[in-house]
């Protein structure tokens, strides 16, 4: 099921405005923001399964005592997310939820529909400037 956006029935204004404040208060505070994964890897419903518990608390010690700033790291097509080669004491290969697929082709499939829904979701918040301006630097971008 695809929901970009969980709490949109309560959001009391546009969601560009809290996406602007969110910015605003990391660019104050000189935050970082990190997106773990915690969900699905492997595959789809049937083949793959969840991300364990004990890679997920690891990934999130590191992100909290700071040492993944400045490692080495690819990028996801389309989606233009920075992803860690390492993390002290996860297995390597779940950083890259392509490498944990044995289907590549399928993975890039389901990567490429994903990001065509997010495109069209979005789309429903480009009725402001500032939701162009985010489509145009930070949504997907469909090769």
């Amino acid at each position: 099921v695809f929901s970009a956006c969980f709490s949109g029935p309560f959001l009391m204004l546009h969601p560009t405005v809290y996406a602007e404040i969110l910015g605003k208060k990391m660019d104050e505070h000189g935050s970082k923001v990190y997106l773990v994964n915690t969900g699905w890897t492997g595959g789809g419903y049937g083949v793959g399964k969840r991300i364990d518990l004990s890679g997920t608390r690891k990934i999130v010690t590191e992100v909290l005592e700071g040492n993944l700033s400045g490692v080495e790291c690819e990028t996801m097509p389309g989606f233009g997310l920075k992803m860690p080669k390492k993390v002290k004491g996860v297995d390597a290969r779940i950083l890259n939820p392509k490498n944990t697929w044995a289907d590549k082709k399928a993975y890039d499939q389901a990567a490429k529909k994903l990001a065509k829904m997010f495109v069209k979701n979005f789309k429903t918040f480009t009725d402001t400037d500032e939701g162009k301006r985010l489509e145009r630097v930070a949504g997907p971008k469909i090769e």
